[in-house]
């Protein structure tokens, strides 16, 4: 694999690479980690690769790549949100798989002219949602298809970050400064980054889609210039109705990701910060909690799981979960779209959300349609 972002004072760029490398399916050999060509070579050592694999653009990377007999097989991206059309692109064109940091680009329009790419290469496409990649996530999902629930009436997903309640970007936080950044970040700005996650775990838990959407986004620090904080009222297809409320200025909050949903006949709740287990609840019998791990669990969780129950997988392993069904992916030659992984569609969504939020927003908070107006090719 090659990376493309991921140079010195990143911290995205090393989680995919350990994700990438856990299940020993892939290994990076080469990239582009940063604009300047000395910082990529010396990100290069750092990692421990070839620093003249170190190339100074995607460009002279993937005409170098190609000529040579052990040449990348795909291209994860881990830059600022408007290089990904560009970077996503070109790799396809070239023949080489992509797998992205979400949002899938800066804009609505940019995602559906990705789109457009992907339906024009061999390559395959998908997006990091990490989220996704956690085995009692995969449980949840799978017992809500089968309806153990029944008709699903309520969808709510929390995300509270404080990391950005006070003004970090103006004091050289480098993370804080490319996403409160318009140029970089794109339309949105809470609401593209953690936003998506949340809007995207609950279509994918759910296994509805949301067609209208209520935004209450706001700037809350003062000389921000894009939003911080955002409470969202969803209406999904089968009639159920949802929350999503997240913000980056919970002062004192870290990453606390929560979702909860019901059905006529019961509910469940899962918590980022206790990851390994799944809480059912009944009106008829005793609550159950699930532990990741477990023999009782699905097919699902189980091959997403790695480790006995008791022996706790995280963050770093859900990555990594993406990442192998990526490397089965291409392996197999198997359509993202039959895969549990995210791809170009679920990409789109993520900015069919946001251009949705900021026309609500600007409406003042009007209930608005998420719904995909490009062409599929």
């Amino acid at each position: 694999m090659a990376m493309v972002g991921g140079g010195p004072g990143s911290f995205i760029g090393p989680v995919h690479r350990m994700a990438a490398e856990l299940d020993g399916l892939a290994r990076l050999r080469a990239g582009v980690f940063s604009r300047d060509h000395e910082r990529s070579r010396a990100a290069a050592v750092g990692y421990g690769i070839d620093p003249d694999r170190a190339y100074p653009d995607v460009a002279t990377m993937l005409a170098a790549e190609r000529a040579r007999p052990d040449g990348i097989d795909f291209v994860a991206i881990a830059t600022p949100n408007d290089t990904h059309l560009p970077i996503a692109a070109a790799a396809l064109a070239a023949g080489v798989h992509v797998i992205s940091d979400k949002p899938a680009t800066a804009t609505l329009a940019e995602a559906l002219e990705l789109r457009r790419h992907v339906a024009a290469s061999d390559a395959l496409y998908a997006v990091t949602y990490t989220y996704t990649g956690y085995p009692l996530i995969r449980e949840a999902r799978e017992r809500v298809a089968r309806g153990d629930f029944g008709r699903i009436r309520r969808v709510h997903v929390e995300y509270p970050q404080g990391w950005l309640a006070d003004p970090v970007e103006q004091g050289g936080n480098r993370q804080a400064g490319w996403r409160t950044d318009p140029a970089q970040t794109g339309a949105g700005g809470c609401i593209s980054d953690i936003g998506v996650h949340a809007l995207n775990l609950a279509e994918y838990v759910a296994g509805d889609r949301i067609e209208h959407l209520l935004a209450d986004l706001a700037s809350v620090v003062p000389g921000r210039l894009r939003d911080d904080d955002a409470t969202l009222l969803l209406r999904f297809a089968d009639g159920a109705r949802g929350l999503v409320a997240a913000t980056q200025v919970a002062a004192g909050a870290r990453n606390d990701l929560r979702l909860s949903i019901w059905g006529e006949r019961g509910g469940l709740s899962w918590s980022h910060a206790d990851s390994q287990h799944l809480r059912l609840c009944w009106p008829d019998r005793p609550d159950e909690v699930l532990s990741a791990g477990s023999p009782y669990l699905g097919p699902a969780a189980t091959a997403a799981t790695r480790l006995p129950a008791g022996h706790p997988e995280g963050f770093i392993e859900a990555f990594a979960t993406i990442y192998r069904d990526f490397a089965h992916a291409i392996r197999a030659a198997t359509p993202v779209a039959q895969t549990p992984l995210c791809g170009i569609e679920e990409g789109v969504r993520g900015l069919l959300f946001v251009d949705a939020a900021l026309r609500s927003w600007a409406q003042g908070a009007a209930w608005e349609p998420v719904e995909d107006a490009g062409p599929h090719p």
